[in-house]
């Protein structure tokens, strides 16, 4: 036992630094719009005693002390995450290491996190900087569905981030952008790291496809023995195979089988549209690399150089069989309907168009960006000096790669009955076997290219002065920057006729390469069924004489450039009452010129159209801070932000679908989001490894963009609904947030490792706008009201372990138009664990699982009796080698 204990005190200090390169956990104020630091408030005494205090039991423990004393030194509304946060949890990018902050939720399709929303709000309104500046933003073009600013957070490794802040009471100085939360990612530098190289080997295995890719990271650092001149580089491959097993519906159609030829159904019922059960495949490899420089001559002086490269290939296969039980000249059979309320949940229609679907992709996302710094800080002035360009780039290598859809198809019966609710597959039944070939006729084959091009450059000066008295510091600066988006989309579209499959291509098809679909989840629809294989359709349909053909005047429809330039200047002045009241009060003012330009079709000629937009904003800010006990920390704030439109919403463009009567398009007259937003916390430090804090908040939004559904005539397609948005609602959120995080170092040895994280967010809408004439109430999109997330870890020695549940609440997802009911994700919760041991002074094995429980993820339509989505993607599994050297 002495000896034991002997081994655990020589491997405790290298247990510290899980990553070997995590910052260090000394107190640090952050002050996000300099960049260089404000010295704590704190009484001298406080400060003392914090650093008799610092004893920590293990690396999450200590990761857990930074960011702790970087929200209680801050002079504004943060959370952060440390580095050794991100190493050490189940994280395959950065998304799914801010789960883990008070009041963040994440999306996470087919297993991986992507988008970001923080207190309620969706993805769109919060603003991502990386190294404090914005960045250039890839889209999706898989399916088409551009945003223009919801940031993909699968564009960055963990491994590459050292700290991660997610502002939530903006001060003057910051960029603006975000109603919900400005996140700031910060990759690592030489002059924090030292001289240190680490690797990290591991292998990613995913229970669905029971594979195993590689990932290798290698991070290499040298600074100076003179301490001025540092650099370090780093790079990354990651791969992974993914299978997502998806029963999918568009949503619930209202009144479609109400005439006497569809079958004199009474008004006011609904109906499911197209549904979908499907197997979806990607195959992701992403290359990354990261180098920084940083040269510091003295101590007033600080040049720092941060480049990324990031190239993402996510190869996507799709199995799946398309049932239409809403196309024109189906009918259902009276007497054979069975309702509940307002739902016909089960009946027999005939006429439905069954569709064996085979989409394929290759989809490269590249992200590029390069930042140059200057730090000039002479006694009582800080002065910096920033420039970034970066390039994101989406798109498909090939016309091959282009989103390659190949269909068959025949027309039979349906019988189907959601009464089981929507958490099993609904019966869907029909007497016509899916899986015979002969059965089958061809549909027109589709490929649908996408392109797109975002540049950022982003450009500001500070300018700051310390001072003594009532206003301790005084800061001005400016900032501009400019942002083109260029989006172009193609649709190849080749109608060979009602040929039938066997004479086609008797050798085009194929039954689905998996027998086991959705097999954990009752019910009675299709398991299996045909599909075209994609590179015989191609070959057989695609020529060289339709590649090379003219853009159509739905092509030229569906494209757009956007160009946006932003002009802001701000004052800020920070402020002491004694020394225990600190704050800072200011405004920002930001004009912003934008030009939408898109193609629009005057009566059948397609005509070029730019649409210029002018905004004007004065966006106020007040913090205050104060020490109440030199545990106890109070905050007070109020500020305007704001957020902008999409870019997809405010282009001229309109995208019409090629499997249903529907098309989505921009609104170049949009105005931003606005927001006047208070906020209030308490926040209580215990110990240096232990708070317990709470906040409350409110929104007031100006201007909210809403749905807006109108029947428009597209001529070679005739009328279709347009799905577009208008300025029209108002909207008030609020709502409450409490953490709590604690070591339990009270407890005897080895118990004393052991800790917990929690915390819990409820928000809550006053709303009322329309979605086409659909009255919305109370709600917006990617809202939940509650969620929450809890941490049980143990550090001690060379065992390292935790298991964490994040789970949110369910929320609307879509709106729904006049004839369409709204969707609705349901609640969500994932259970992920990690164990790791020290087995050298240098190096880590590690085994770490996502989504333990194997839960799936689930939606319906207004109600439950309405199915909606099940999405079963499996477990992950990531095990591996870390080593410093």
């Amino acid at each position: 036992m002495p000896r034991l204990y002997s081994l655990l005190q020589a491997t405790l200090p290298l247990t510290l630094g899980a990553l070997g390169i995590s910052q260090p956990a000394q107190a640090q104020t952050v002050d996000a719009g300099l960049g260089t630091g404000q010295q704590s408030s704190a009484p001298a005494e406080t400060q003392q005693q914090d650093a008799e205090d610092v004893v920590v039991t293990g690396s999450y423990a200590r990761s857990l002390a930074a960011a702790t004393e970087t929200k209680r030194r801050a002079a504004f509304g943060v959370d952060s995450i440390a580095s050794t946060d991100i190493g050490k949890f189940p994280t395959q990018n950065v998304a799914e290491a801010l789960q883990l902050v008070t009041g963040v939720a994440i999306t996470r399709p087919r297993g991986e996190g992507l988008y970001v929303s923080v207190r309620g709000l969706g993805p769109q309104f919060q603003s991502t900087l990386l190294n404090g500046r914005t960045v250039a933003i890839n889209d999706l073009i898989e399916n088409g569905g551009a945003n223009g600013r919801q940031f993909r957070f699968e564009m960055l490794p963990a491994e590459f981030v050292s700290q991660i802040d997610v502002v939530k009471t903006p001060t003057p100085d910051m960029t603006e952008g975000a109603l919900g939360g400005n996140i700031d990612v910060h990759t690592f530098r030489p002059l924090e790291v030292g001289s240190k190289t680490t690797l990290n080997l591991r292998g990613t295995y995913t229970t669905m496809t029971d594979r195993v890719k590689p990932n290798a990271t290698a991070i290499t650092s040298w600074k100076s023995p003179d301490g001025t001149f540092g650099l370090l580089a780093g790079a990354q491959y990651w791969g992974k195979e993914v299978r997502n097993d998806r029963w999918y519906n568009t949503s619930w159609n209202l009144n479609k089988f109400t005439s006497a030829a569809a079958g004199g159904l009474p008004a006011g019922l609904y109906t499911p549209t197209r549904t979908r059960p499907t197997i979806e495949t990607e195959d992701r490899k992403r290359v990354s690399g990261l180098v920084s420089a940083q040269w510091q001559p003295s101590p007033e002086l600080l040049t720092t150089l941060d480049m990324l490269a990031t190239r993402l290939d996510v190869a996507y296969d799709e199995f799946g069989l398309d049932i239409y039980p809403d196309d024109p000249g189906t009918r259902i059979v009276p007497g054979l309907t069975k309702i509940e309320g307002n739902t016909v949940v089960g009946a027999t229609i005939n006429n439905v168009r069954f569709m064996g679907t085979r989409e394929y992709s290759l989809n490269r996302h590249d992200l590029f960006t390069v930042g140059l710094k200057q730090d000039w800080n002479p006694e009582g002035w800080n002065v910096s000096g920033n420039v970034n360009w970066s390039y994101a780039h989406s798109f498909h290598p090939s016309y091959a790669e282009g989103t390659v859809r190949s269909r068959i198809q025949f027309n039979g019966p349906l019988t189907y009955d959601t009464s089981g609710g929507y958490k099993r597959i609904p019966t869907f039944i029909t007497p016509v076997d899916v899986t015979n070939p002969a059965n089958y006729v061809l549909y027109p084959f589709n490929i649908a290219p996408k392109n797109s091009k975002d540049w950022d450059f982003y450009s500001r000066l500070d300018v700051g002065h310390t001072m003594d008295g009532f206003l301790s510091r005084i800061a001005a600066g400016g900032e501009y920057h400019w942002r083109k988006r260029d989006y172009a989309r193609r649709d190849f579209t080749v109608d060979p006729g009602e040929v039938p499959l066997n004479t086609f291509a008797p050798n085009g098809y194929q039954q689905i390469p998996f027998d086991d679909f959705l097999d954990t989840v009752s019910g009675n629809g299709p398991r299996t069924w045909i599909v075209p294989i994609t590179g015989v359709f191609y070959d057989k349909l695609f020529t060289d004489a339709i590649a090379n053909g003219p853009l159509t005047a739905g092509d030229l429809r569906a494209s757009y450039l956007v160009k946006e330039k932003t002009a802001s200047a701000y004052v800020r002045a920070d402020y002491e009452l004694g020394s225990a009241i600190t704050g800072n009060i200011g405004v920002r003012y930001v004009h912003t010129d934008q030009v939408a330009s898109g193609t629009l079709t005057l009566g059948t000629v397609p005509t070029p159209a730019s649409f210029p937009k002018t905004f004007n904003n004065w966006l106020p800010s007040f913090n205050l801070r104060a020490e109440l006990t030199p545990t106890l920390v109070g905050r007070l704030a109020a500020s305007r932000v704001l957020t902008r439109p999409n870019v997809t919403q405010s282009s001229p463009q309109i995208s019409v679908s090629t499997d249903a009567p529907t098309a989505s398009g921009g609104n170049p007259d949009l105005v931003p989001f606005l927001a006047t937003q208070f906020d209030g916390s308490l926040e209580w430090y215990f110990n240096r490894r232990g708070s317990l804090t709470g906040a409350l908040f409110y929104k007031a939004m100006d201007d909210y963009i809403t749905a807006q559904n109108v029947n428009i005539d597209i001529p070679g397609r005739g009328t279709v609904l347009l799905s577009t948005q208008v300025n029209g609602g108002n909207a008030k959120v609020y709502g409450a947030e409490a953490s709590y995080n604690q070591v339990f170092t009270f407890l005897p040895k080895p118990l004393d490792g052991l800790g917990i994280q929690a915390s819990y967010t409820h928000t809550s809408v006053q709303a009322d706008y329309t979605a086409g004439a659909r009255p919305i109430k109370d709600e917006l999109i990617g809202l939940s009201k509650n969620s929450f997330n809890l941490v049980g870890f143990y550090d001690y020695g060379p065992v390292s372990a935790r298991l964490s549940y994040v789970w949110r609440d369910k929320y609307l997802s879509g709106t729904g138009s006049t004839t369409q009911a709204p969707t609705y994700q349901d609640a969500f919760g994932s259970l992920d664990g990690n164990i790791s041991f020290r087995v050298t002074n240098k190096t880590l094995v590690s085994l770490e699982a996502i989504n333990i429980a194997g839960a799936k993820q689930y939606s319906y339509s207004d109600l439950p009796l309405r199915y909606g989505e099940i999405n079963f993607y499996g477990r992950t599994i990531l095990f591996g080698v870390r080593t410093e050297f």
